[in-house]
């Protein structure tokens, strides 16, 4: 089975991330997506997790145990700016993801105030 973790880096501060509402969602009763690129709408999203990210920026178990399919990561943008005076066009920033159940899927969030970027960790 495949382990979810992800880590948050304030690109601005140039500094972790803390304190990051992060939630782990999973996508239920369907097929996922077509090999043409649309989803089932009979598929609906679950959470299956919430974490907030330590103070190295990081969650570093939000599954454990993550079998094959369709999740979601889903980062609390506006919650974590907002003590530091600072605004942002994304109140929240989503990473969808198809897992294996299992490779591990460590995915970090670069995160600026009007822009995010993310990429497949290690």
């Amino acid at each position: 089975m495949s382990k979810i973790s992800t880590h948050v880096l304030d690109a601005v501060l140039g500094k972790p991330a803390a304190n990051v509402l992060v939630q782990l969602d999973r996508l239920l009763g369907g097929a996922g997506w077509s090999k043409e690129g649309a989803r089932d709408e009979e598929a609906q999203w679950v959470r299956i997790s919430v974490g907030k990210t330590d103070a190295d920026g990081r969650c570093r178990a939000l599954k454990a145990d993550a079998v094959p399919g369709f999740y979601r990561l889903t980062f609390n943008v506006r919650a974590y700016l907002n003590p530091f005076g600072r605004n942002s066009i994304y109140p929240e920033a989503s990473i969808t993801f198809e897992c294996d159940g299992v490779s591990d899927y460590h995915l970090p969030l670069l995160l600026a105030d009007n822009s995010y970027t993310t990429y497949r960790g290690s």
